[in-house]
């Protein structure tokens, strides 16, 4: 029988190796999987972080190995690249970060044993990613597992199959259940048995067929359907490889029975009803773990989503836990799961996207709650499409089509896409990454522009992919694009979700992000090293307040929430009490007296209130109460104010006379006058010119951008410069705003 051991204790780490290790060096860590090397200082900033070729080092015994003729080391994920050696002979190797693989230990095991693998977290030229807004952390971060099995067994090599295929379909009240295995050394007098239990372990279907034709359909009749998050019910196939009495082998899978389509006017349909999928994106990294996650980590995220009250997560931008796929199989949640070709396409990184998406599926063909592969994520930001990008697309849009003829492919476009692109026509559904009133723009843009896509491409299923905006624990009472408040993270999702929860033709739309994530990269917000759009932190400690708002439109969970509880200290002398819930009234209280009792259809409630001496703040709605304190003072609290966005520049630095430009000013004020617009493109050239990080942002300025981005001011846009790829100081700044100053505005 098959037999699976834990091989995560007894290893030694190696940072940064030149040579293959022979021996535990002195120099070496003792470490327990799963371990990235990157867990702080891939999320502290200055896009600095280790990236190297390192050691994981093992010595074990035959006897430490579970039963079986034959034994396959299993590795979760190493990231990027991966060499594994066996008593000093290289057994196996894999490209690509995201993914488990195996390789057969068999011929090499000795009764004393020295397993070596090497991880490279490098940029590799023909593998993905080169180019992406996360930390590529280094290590072996999924565990990694010893399988044995008898000659005869069920396939571990090819994918690191699971060797079973599930393929349910329902017919006149009937679910047809086609499973296909995928076995090796079996013989011709062997016999599998296929089973189907439902939840109680009851075998409701079962048929017998030969090794050399391992392909049957069951039928159940009456099936209890996965209704995603109100009944997400799940069976199990069941397949043994028998020779006479005795059982060889046995793999099993949980699947779902449920049918889905998409209509380009009515949205997402699932088994027959309106479904709509309302949802958020997930990095998998978390604070000072980065992506070394227990399973105790992907059932809390889990949680957090179901509270959230999402129907729906994108998996971006590469293949997460086997774990975490089981979770969302088990939570109805259904998924968009997608590989990391993404941000630059690379002529000579095609045969890479299509052994990840291969990977991709057949390791995860049986989960019910994935319905859409992703094949790109913005990969036209660093230029526009070419033929070998479109056929590139063409052919992962084939392979998916061919290993999977149930599911539907997607991709994610960047915001400057013109939407008449090639590619973006090689998939069945086509979604964008839209931040009208973050990067540039302004909040209203976002429907009007669905809207219009609609209207001009009305039989292309269209959907939102990404939106967001950053928040930490800066607070304001007048919230403006850019500041990093909470307030103004919470005001941005309150206009997005009446936009796009009320336009039944978008498919589907991902908040980005749920959870804050490592970006080494980034400089923004007053805290490097991370994108802060989660609606939740990175550490998972704290729900912002547009984690509420979304729970106040998806969750059935009673509750009332006060905005800004962190926003104690204010100057005004009336402010704004915001409140939500999914209750149909609050009854504000200050100071335990009632105050007023307002109802909302929109789930937004806000009250003004007399902000004198310091008050007790409370609000009931139904059996729910939550509570909050506000206290007046005469001068801003400086802790709720961010001082520095990028390189500092103090407000009183800055001149502005009367008339003429200034930093201050938006980029779509200053590209107003023949003078400004001259001014500007220089600025943009320097940053077009300038060399590009391996990890950073990676997009290009280019006209489409740039109409995107009239919305920031010009300080703003050139504190990012670190992301773009140009480093200014604070002089060069002031004499950037000294050559404004003589520019007269229009």
């Amino acid at each position: 029988m098959r037999c699976t051991k834990s091989f995560n204790k007894g290893w030694y780490f190696v940072e940064d190796i030149s040579e293959v290790p022979t021996r535990v060096t002195k120099n070496a860590e003792k470490i327990t999987l799963p371990h990235t090397w990157n867990a702080r200082d891939g999320q502290d900033g200055g896009n600095d972080y280790k990236r190297c070729v390192s050691a994981y080092i093992k010595s074990f015994t035959h006897g430490e190995l579970p039963e079986g003729k034959c034994r396959y080391l299993e590795i979760g994920a190493a990231n990027n690249y991966a060499e594994v050696y066996l008593n000093g002979a290289l057994i196996g190797t894999h490209l690509g970060g995201y993914s488990k693989f195996r390789v057969d230990m068999t011929e090499h095991l000795d009764e004393e044993n020295l397993l070596v693998i090497t991880v490279d977290n490098r940029d590799i030229s023909h593998a993905y990613p080169s180019v992406a807004d996360f930390t590529f952390y280094g290590g072996l971060y999924r565990g990694v597992n010893v399988i044995g099995v008898p000659s005869s067994h069920f396939e571990l090599e090819y994918c690191a199959t699971p060797a079973i295929a599930v393929t349910p379909r329902l017919a006149d009240g009937c679910a047809e259940i086609d499973v296909e295995l995928y076995l090796k050394g079996a013989l011709d007098n062997q016999l599998v048995r296929i089973s189907i239990l439902d939840c109680d372990g009851r075998v409701v279907a079962q048929k017998a067929a030969s090794p050399a034709h391992p392909r049957v359909t069951l039928e159940i009749n009456n099936p209890h359907l996965w209704q995603g998050r109100h009944d997400p019910y799940l069976y199990t196939a069941e397949a043994s490889l028998i020779s006479g009495e005795c059982i060889l082998d046995t793999v099993k899978a949980r699947f779902g029975v449920r049918s889905f389509f998409v209509d380009p006017e009515r949205g997402f349909f699932l088994n027959g009803e309106s479904y709509p999928l309302r949802g958020v994106s997930r990095h998998q990294d978390r604070k000072d773990i980065g992506n070394a996650l227990l399973p105790e980590h992907h059932r809390e995220d889990v949680e957090l989503i179901r509270e959230l009250g999402a129907s729906t997560v994108r998996l971006a931008h590469y293949q997460q836990a086997e774990e975490f796929y089981d979770l969302c199989d088990e939570a109805g949640l259904v998924v968009w799961a997608e590989i990391p070709y993404i941000s630059q396409h690379k002529r000579e990184g095609r045969e890479n996207t299509l052994s990840q998406m291969t990977e991709l599926i057949v390791q995860n063909y049986n989960h019910p709650s994935i319905c859409f592969w992703g094949i790109s994520n913005e990969i036209t930001m660093s230029g526009s499409e070419d033929s070998d990008l479109i056929e590139n697309h063409r052919e992962l849009n084939r392979l998916v089509k061919s290993l999977d003829k149930t599911r539907l492919t997607a991709v994610a476009a960047v915001s400057m896409c013109d939407t008449g692109a090639t590619y973006l026509r090689t998939v069945d559904l086509v979604a964008y990454n839209h931040y009208f009133g973050w990067y540039g723009g302004d909040v209203s843009m976002n429907g009007e522009w669905f809207d219009n896509f609609h209207r001009n491409y009305p039989d292309i299923p269209i959907g939102v992919s990404e939106y967001g905006c950053e928040a930490l624990d800066w607070h304001t009472s007048t919230p403006t694009q850019g500041d990093y408040t909470e307030e103004y993270q919470a005001y941005y999702h309150e206009e997005l979700i009446k936009q796009l929860f009320s336009r039944d033709y978008l498919f589907a739309t991902y908040v980005w992000n749920m959870f804050d994530f490592g970006a080494d990269a980034r400089a923004e917000g007053g805290e490097p090293g991370q994108n802060h759009k989660g609606l939740v932190t990175f550490d998972r400690g704290y729900k912002k307040d547009a984690f509420y708002a979304y729970k106040a439109w998806l969750s059935d969970e009673p509750f009332v929430h006060i905005c800004s509880k962190r926003y104690v200290d204010r100057v005004e002398d009336e402010t704004e009490i915001k409140v939500y819930s999914n209750q149909p009234s609050v009854e504000l209280f200050v100071d335990n007296q009632s105050y007023a009792t307002k109802t909302s259809e929109d789930h937004f409630f806000t009250f003004r209130v007399k902000n004198v001496g310091s008050q007790a703040i409370a609000a009931i709605a139904g059996e729910c109460k939550d509570e909050a304190r506000i206290r007046k003072v005469e001068k801003p609290n400086e802790e709720y104010i961010l001082k520095e966005t990028g390189t500092v520049l103090n407000w009183f630095e800055i001149t502005s006379p009367d008339g003429y430009l200034s930093i201050n000013d938006r980029i779509d004020v200053i590209m107003d006058t023949e003078e400004g617009r001259a001014f500007f493109t220089r600025i943009t050239d320097r940053l077009t010119t300038a060399e590009k990080s391996d990890t950073g942002a990676g997009f290009s300025v280019n006209p489409d951008m740039l109409r995107m981005l009239g919305g920031f001011t010009l300080l703003r846009f050139l504190s990012m410069s670190s992301m773009l790829g140009l480093e200014l100081d604070r002089e060069e700044l002031l004499a950037i705003n000294e050559e404004l100053n003589k520019i007269k505005k229009k």
